[in-house]
């Protein structure tokens, strides 16, 4: 099997390239791109000459503008990356008889409620970068390409910045912590996603109506500020010399911290699909925390 993966020094790309490895040839890109191909998703012709090119069983898109708030003032560069390039890839996949996997998020939900998401829930974005990546799901089912679209969410790695390394630095550097505790949401291991596609994959090329669109995440579900005070309790633990200078993580309301796109305050996404369809378990989000934890400490 060959395999083309676009953005493969990304938090997830980088995992793919380890997940991946055993499924077959992997063509990996990032947007410098190699030997002639393209990597870059806002060069569509580029884009479409590569998988021409290369012509993959598998395309996997671990590429897309995620820069939510720059999003709002970069609007067309954005639709480019998350709308446009989806599309090429959808129609050149279905050119060639690959299937294409794609990533998405819990952004295209408007973040009413408290329940977890199901798949068919009705979509609202509430910001620029969601409603180009609603739009980007859009172009490729409508493409009628043999398609795998997994919406996560709080997606974090040990490579890379992340939410518990930035709480670690400011827990040494100050002696009070406002956190936000009126978002929830399951942060999600870049290895939890990377594995999940590589188990996915071979069910769906041997059975492509197993396709569409499912919600992965860490099971389990907190907000940040819950989060961060598991991040400095399990840190204490694995690294008793630690020196923090925090004394105090006080819970603030979203508000606290106004920025220029709106953020969902429930990101539960609701997993039930995805795990049944494919003999699935998602690990509690602790398990993921831990171990980056114990990687990064």
């Amino acid at each position: 099997m060959k395999i083309l993966l676009l953005g493969k020094n990304g938090q997830v790309g980088w995992e793919l390239q380890r997940s991946l490895a055993p499924l077959g040839e992997i063509v990996a890109l990032d947007r410098i791109g190699q030997d002639g191909l393209c990597g870059d998703l806002s060069d569509l012709d580029g884009l479409a000459a590569t998988v021409r090119a290369v012509q993959p069983e598998v395309i996997v898109n671990a590429a897309a503008y995620t820069a939510v708030d720059k999003a709002e003032s970069e609007s067309a560069l954005a639709h480019r990356i998350n709308v446009e390039a989806p599309g090429v890839l959808a129609r050149e996949a279905k050119a060639c008889g690959a299937l294409l996997v794609h990533y998405s998020t819990d952004y295209v939900f408007d973040g009413s409620g408290d329940r977890p998401w199901p798949v068919d829930s009705a979509t609202g974005p509430l910001n620029v970068y969601g409603a180009t990546k609603l739009a980007g799901e859009q172009a490729i089912v409508q493409a009628g390409v043999a398609h795998l679209i997994l919406r996560t969410s709080w997606v974090y790695a040990a490579r890379g910045g992340n939410f518990a390394k930035t709480m670690l630095r400011l827990a040494k550097e100050r002696e009070r912590l406002t956190v936000i505790d009126d978002q929830w949401g399951a942060p999600t291991g870049a290895e939890l996603i990377a594995d999940v596609t590589a188990h996915v994959i071979p069910q769906v090329r041997a059975r492509p109506q197993d396709g569409g669109i499912y919600h992965l995440a860490a099971s389990g579900f907190v907000t940040w500020f819950a989060y961060a005070n598991h991040v400095l309790a399990r840190a204490r633990q694995l690294n008793p010399d630690l020196q923090l200078a925090v004394t105090e993580v006080a819970p603030v309301a979203t508000e606290a911290f106004p920025t220029p796109a709106r953020r969902p305050r429930n990101s539960r996404l609701d997993t039930q699909q995805l795990q049944a369809r494919f003999g699935l378990i998602l690990p509690p989000w602790q398990h993921g925390v831990d171990r980056m934890l114990a990687e990064i400490l």
